[in-house]
């Protein structure tokens, strides 16, 4: 039993008042989604609601998420993680705390989005990590680009990872999704993923460079 006035325990589900969202603790991995401000319309996101309207699925949140990320590979918005500067502020912070706060497992920096998987480290909640996440790289980046306002939209996707399929399927989702986006042909020739950066250290450790 967890004492009074600790608070390391899982949160599980919670809301900030538009999407459910589930804290899992450090038991589960969970696949997040972070979109700039612009990258869903309100007409795409009018669209969205018609078609589950007429589909009414079982799973509305599923069914939800994945009508989203369908429309967030056809590029809306001004694409602000397109251009390098910004990329390498979200790579970068991205992996800053990977082995500390969280453990991430796959990672991509898209036109106008973001996706990773990870598991969060003991004690550590998973809207404090989205939260300082977010905030810095809103901030660096908006720097970078000469503008102020709005950069990512208030709230992320999240689902929490079932068993080891789901986390097979989730991680595959995440390094292909340029591919699947038509920015290139393969995971690794997409610079800003972690397909590419695992890659990139295969090829140094059979040409036998010193990776320490």
């Amino acid at each position: 039993m967890t004492e009074q006035g600790d608070d390391s325990s899982p949160r599980g589900w919670y809301t900030r008042g538009y999407l459910p969202h589930y804290d899992a603790g450090a038991s589960r991995a969970q696949f997040i989604t972070c979109r700039l401000y612009d990258s869903l319309p309100q007409s795409v996101l009018d669209r969205i609601r018609r078609e589950i309207e007429v589909r009414k699925p079982e799973d509305v949140k599923r069914e939800t998420l994945i009508l989203a990320e369908k429309y967030l590979d056809r590029g809306y918005g001004q694409c602000f993680l397109r251009r390098r500067v910004v990329a390498e502020v979200v790579r970068d912070a991205l992996k800053k705390y990977d082995g500390e706060r969280y453990r991430l497992f796959a990672w991509v920096v898209m036109p106008n989005h973001v996706h990773f998987l990870l598991r969060q480290g003991p004690g550590h909640d998973l809207e404090k990590i989205l939260h300082s996440f977010k905030s810095f790289t809103s901030l660096e980046s908006n720097k970078r680009l000469g503008r102020s306002g709005r950069f990512w939209m208030r709230e992320s996707f999240d689902r929490y990872i079932r068993d080891a399929d789901h986390f097979g399927r989730a991680f595959r989702y995440v390094e292909n999704n340029p591919v699947k986006a038509g920015l290139c042909s393969a995971p690794e020739d997409w610079e800003f993923g972690s397909a590419w950066e695992r890659t990139q250290l295969e090829r140094r450790h059979l040409a036998g460079d010193d990776l320490t």
